[in-house]
């Protein structure tokens, strides 16, 4: 069940408080994605459960950043910006709600790899 937490990931489970998750059903052949606003809960000692919040229903992808940034206002935190790339020859989705950025991905080089993950771009 994917989840989609306000950008403060590393924290304790326990300080997500509020965000958006997606639950997936496949009905006539075709997927449909109902969303939900749920927030975290300590019970006892060790254990979190999430609580339902809010039912969004079948929802888009703008209306899910929407939702996510008006839980940022509603929890008073602030949020990274995510940015977009798209290979230059093709012009960014207006629809998009973030900042797009030109890459030439042919001038891309990896140095002095690491283990998986750990790499260096140049």
């Amino acid at each position: 069940m994917p989840t989609y937490p306000l950008d403060r990931a590393g924290e304790a489970p326990d300080a997500l408080a509020m965000f958006v998750r997606c639950k997936r059903r496949f009905k006539d052949g075709k997927e449909h994605r109902y969303w939900s606003v749920v927030e975290n809960v300590r019970v006892g000692r060790r254990r979190v459960v999430q609580r339902h919040v809010l039912y969004l229903g079948e929802i888009n992808d703008i209306q899910r950043a929407a939702w996510c940034r008006s839980i940022e206002v509603v929890e008073g935190t602030s949020r990274s910006r995510q940015m977009a790339l798209f290979p230059e020859d093709r012009e960014a989705p207006a629809a998009l709600d973030c900042e797009v950025v030109k890459i030439d991905v042919s001038k891309v080089s990896l140095h002095e790899p690491r283990q998986w993950g750990a790499c260096w771009l140049r």
